[in-house]
């Protein structure tokens, strides 16, 4: 996760703008939906704000920490792996 941070953070904006920053949004959104469900499984999950392309980057790091601390199988890590391996693939970065 820090890896695809980073790389993020050090790509072009012009990459930002084609495609990279809105999959680093759906991943975000989707890992804190994800996280959410788990700690509050009755409630109905928050969408994660579009805070701007420069800001994709850190709203991936603080949904995926949110999301370690709440996982609790091997199993549910590997997916969280994949999501994250598959977005940055989109990404370009």
């Amino acid at each position: 996760m820090d890896h695809f941070a980073d790389r993020l953070r050090a790509a072009p904006q012009s990459r930002l703008q084609r495609s990279a920053a809105a999959e680093a949004l759906a991943l975000a959104r989707e890992l804190a939906r994800w996280a959410q469900r788990v700690e509050e499984p009755s409630a109905e999950p928050r969408e994660m704000p579009d805070a701007g392309m420069f800001a994709a980057a850190d709203q991936i790091l603080v949904a995926a920490h949110d999301l370690a601390v709440v996982l609790e199988s091997d199993d549910e890590v590997a997916e969280a792996v994949r999501l994250v391996e598959e977005a940055r693939k989109k990404a370009g970065v």
